[in-house]
């Protein structure tokens, strides 16, 4: 069996880098750890911190569009845990961000919404 204790990091394939880099930094708050180009693949690359885990923003030339509605096998969608829903929600719509109505969990009892970054890869907020 593997010795699995965290997830690591997260992996993002942007059309626009520098409004997806605006979104998680400026918009949802994540920290930057490091910022790369690379030449010869015409690419960056931006380490985002978000708890003990990274996400990994990526920019490559030419990227073919993913479908995310309807429901499409794959990574189903991105969730952030928040202390704070509604003052999320109020900050996401502040910046001009389309945010689902919030809804409760019904195994959880935890509320819950969706919204999407500039690339629309559907993010969910979950609050604590």
């Amino acid at each position: 069996m593997l010795n699995i204790t965290s997830i690591h990091h997260i992996a993002i394939i942007c059309s626009d880098y520098e409004r997806s880099k605006q979104f998680y930094t400026q918009i949802l708050g994540l920290e930057v750890i490091s910022e790369y180009y690379r030449n010869e693949r015409d690419s960056y690359k931006l380490d985002l911190k978000i708890g003990d885990a990274q996400i990994e923003l990526f920019s490559f030339p030419c990227t073919p569009e993913r479908p995310s509605r309807p429901e499409a096998r794959g990574l189903r969608h991105l969730a952030f845990q928040t202390d704070d829903i509604d003052k999320a929600v109020e900050q996401l719509k502040e910046n001009n961000i389309e945010v689902e109505p919030i809804r409760t969990d019904e195994l959880t009892g935890k509320r819950f919404t969706f919204f999407a970054d500039p690339d629309l890869l559907p993010l969910e907020l979950y609050e604590k």
